[in-house]
């Protein structure tokens, strides 16, 4: 089941698992779009809330594809509706807060026989699956840093999401605990072209990476150019950038791990992170209907392995 179906991102992820085979249910909370939608594609679909009544809609459902954002409004309802209905949960937020709720409902989850698999998207899996791979290049490895580089345009859903990341403050895992660090400087990383600043910023990196990675110091940042952070009344966004807008930018992040007097140092580059997030969600799902699941809270690197990122077609791994 693709949930938020309708939406800028759900709706490319909805034609291209159709594309891909998939047995596919569409849902939300839109009625007269779903029956569009449907209708067009020749799918099934159901019309519900994320609320305490959202397990029942699950029926037959083995794997829930949350792409509803703001994920502050949704995921938490979702994730216990899973739970209660025996659904492995998956979604595409970057809202560091759906982790850390998914990190407190996983003991649940796992006596449940549940997955529960925030960030299926562009953030966190190449950066969770990078992360992984740079560690292994440091012996005893103790701190990491991991940079994302936003260009274009960015959609309504990410702009509120965004909205949602920013008000949880500014964060960063120090001796394994996520602590506030409001006074967090900004450090420069070079994507590629030379170094640019970067600004921290808490994604939901600060969790999946200390999961998949054991590193005890973790801190986030991001390179924003153009006109990617929008301003104003973000409701009256379009829905997202055009296919001519998504293949101008590229997407790129920087994954540093210091360890044992060494650094080391790799840049991941996809397609655009729009472009990316429908295919590797899918994709996802369809590995854990195969049965690529592990019970309780999971991040991407972990339950599909560190090269999971670049299996999609246009992705590259730069070592420096």
């Amino acid at each position: 089941m693709i949930y938020g179906a309708t939406g800028y991102t759900g709706r490319m992820a909805v034609e291209h698992a159709k594309g891909q085979g998939l047995d596919v249910v569409i849902a939300g909370r839109n009625a007269e779009k779903l029956q569009s939608l449907a209708a067009q594609l020749d799918v099934p679909y159901r019309v519900f809330s994320p609320d305490a009544q959202a397990a029942n809609a699950l029926e037959g459902i083995a794997v829930l594809l949350n792409f509803a954002g703001p994920f502050a409004h949704t995921a938490d309802v979702l994730m216990q509706a899973c739970i209660n209905a025996g659904v492995d949960y998956l979604d595409i937020t970057a809202e560091i807060n759906v982790y850390r709720q998914a990190e407190q409902l996983g003991a649940q989850a796992t006596g449940a026989g549940v997955m529960l698999l925030p960030g299926v998207g562009w953030d966190v899996v190449p950066t969770d699956c990078l992360a992984m791979q740079v560690a292994r290049r440091v012996q005893e490895p103790h701190s990491l840093r991991i940079a994302l580089q936003v260009a274009g345009s960015m959609s309504r859903g990410s702009a509120l999401s965004v909205s949602e990341i920013m008000d949880a403050g500014l964060l960063a895992r120090v001796d394994g605990l996520l602590v506030a660090t409001p006074d967090a400087p900004p450090r420069h990383f070079d994507f590629g072209d030379g170094p640019v600043l970067c600004a921290p910023l808490s994604f939901g990196d600060l969790v999946t990476a200390w999961h998949s990675t054991g590193i005890p110091d973790i801190a986030m940042y991001v390179h924003v150019s153009g006109d990617a952070f929008p301003q104003g009344d973000l409701s009256q966004l379009p829905d997202g950038p055009s296919v001519e807008q998504r293949e101008a930018h590229r997407a790129r992040a920087v994954v540093e791990v210091s360890g044992d007097g060494r650094v080391a140092r790799s840049i991941i580059e996809t397609v655009n992170g729009y472009s990316y997030t429908p295919l590797v969600a899918v994709e996802a799902a369809r590995r854990v209907l195969e049965g690529d699941r592990r019970p309780g809270f999971e991040t991407p690197a972990r339950v599909f392995g560190s090269g999971f990122a670049e299996t999609i077609y246009g992705t590259t791994i730069t070592e420096y």
